[in-house]
């Protein structure tokens, strides 16, 4: 721990950001819904925030070359607080949509800037651990934030003042991390076209991902009102769903070194696929058969996309990953656009548990698909494989630089 105490800042400033983000995300689908929105009227305020996200990846690096690190990082906190606060002052869908889409362009930029800035402070001494203390900062903020919906309730002012102060207070630490700036990191290069040619499995389930699990994300919290729970019910039937995520990452990454890709790919898209079967037919409104249906879907869910990511590595050739990198989360946004719009809209005319519905279809194209893609080439064997799994979080395309070893990156 000693080694990674300089970067102790920078982690303080992404937990924070994370927790607000997370807050956000359910927050204003239950807000949403308390002021009389519909359920399309909520998927369209959440489509808002991924496509600010897009916007948010691709100009980025331009903003913090022009200006800096510290600087692009203020600015974009200052804007993100300020169009926290707007939602509360105008209660309207069309401004709280481009409320959402400010947020989305402000938050993509934020990560961006605290990631390039970790990977240029952190070693291949300090690698791993920095990634777990991340991936811990990220679980614990993101849970805790949940709770703070019941505790606070969904009404008043109270809440949208929290996220703004959380967004101004995440300058503290920044502010200390370093007298100095990092150099300007390079411009992050988007070709779509390269990771479909490359890996078209790859390309479809990061659509898959972004279409279901943002869905989960943006209208999981309208599911679990429309079945009837309390708002503490509610946070932890989004606690539970984004905590399983990390149960079968590593268990599934590990078999995923070992065997054919695509196989462990399959298995977790049929096991995301029979959690929705379940939640979407036999669950009904029991709080604990939902909180176990939900789990079970995180488990399987939230993985692949660093499977995808992984396998899609395994077929680029060097001097591609960064390429991989920004492709993986582009499509993944692109998903993340649609999904929560449309799955709302199927809300609204047949009901809560239609989410679930929508993902089984989505999810057994994906399945079908990926036993359609092994059948069409041969897997990569494992001595050519030039990277191995790697827990990714979507928050921009400087975690996968930071939680990819430079000896991986040119394909050693």
């Amino acid at each position: 721990m000693h080694d990674i105490r300089p970067l102790i800042p920078l982690l303080a400033t992404a937990g924070i950001l994370i927790g607000g983000n997370g807050l956000q995300g359910t927050f204003i689908s239950l807000r949403g819904i308390e002021e009389g929105f519909s359920a399309s009227v909520v998927g369209m305020v959440g489509t808002g925030y991924f496509i600010g996200f897009v916007i948010g990846c691709v100009y980025v690096t331009k903003v913090m070359r022009a200006i800096g690190h510290i600087r692009a990082f203020s600015a974009l906190a200052a804007i993100a607080s300020a169009a926290s606060i707007m939602m509360v002052l105008v209660i309207d869908p069309i401004s709280w949509f481009l409320m959402r889409l400010v947020q989305g362009i402000c938050f993509a930029g934020l990560f961006a800037v605290v990631e390039s800035w970790l990977n240029a402070r952190v070693t291949n001494a300090t690698r791993a651990r920095t990634l777990s203390v991340y991936r811990f900062v990220d679980l614990g903020s993101v849970t805790a934030a949940q709770y703070l919906i019941p505790l606070f309730g969904v009404s008043g002012f109270d809440l949208f003042a929290i996220i703004s102060m959380a967004l101004t207070l995440s300058l503290v630490p920044i502010s200390f991390a370093d007298r100095s700036s990092p150099a300007p990191p390079e411009d992050v290069k988007f070709d779509i076209k390269v990771l479909w040619s490359v890996s078209p499995l790859a390309t479809v389930g990061c659509i898959v991902i972004g279409l279901t699990n943002s869905s989960f994300r943006s209208l999981g919290p309208i599911y679990a009102d429309g079945i009837g729970m309390s708002v503490t019910s509610i946070a932890t039937f989004m606690s539970v769903g984004i905590f399983a995520g990390i149960v079968l990452q590593y268990p599934l990454g590990h078999y995923s070194d070992k065997l054919d890709r695509r196989v462990i790919i399959l298995v977790s898209g049929i096991g995301a696929l029979l959690a929705c079967t379940y939640l979407a037919f036999f669950a009904g409104n029991g709080e604990l058969a939902n909180f176990i249906g939900i789990f079970a879907f995180g488990a399987f869910a939230m993985p692949l996309y660093s499977l995808c990511s992984a396998h899609a590595n395994d077929h680029a050739a060097p001097g591609q990953h960064a390429l991989i990198s920004a492709g993986t989360l582009f499509f993944w946004s692109v998903g993340a656009v649609i999904g929560p719009l449309f799955a709302s809209f199927l809300i609204d005319v047949f009901g809560p548990h239609a989410l679930f519905a929508y993902m089984i279809v989505v999810l057994t194209f994906f399945v079908a698909y990926t036993v359609a893609r092994i059948f069409a080439r041969g897997a990569v064997p494992t001595e050519r494989r030039r990277m191995r799994f790697r827990s990714l979080l979507r928050t921009s395309t400087f975690f996968s630089k930071l939680a990819t070893p430079p000896s991986e990156k040119d394909g050693g």
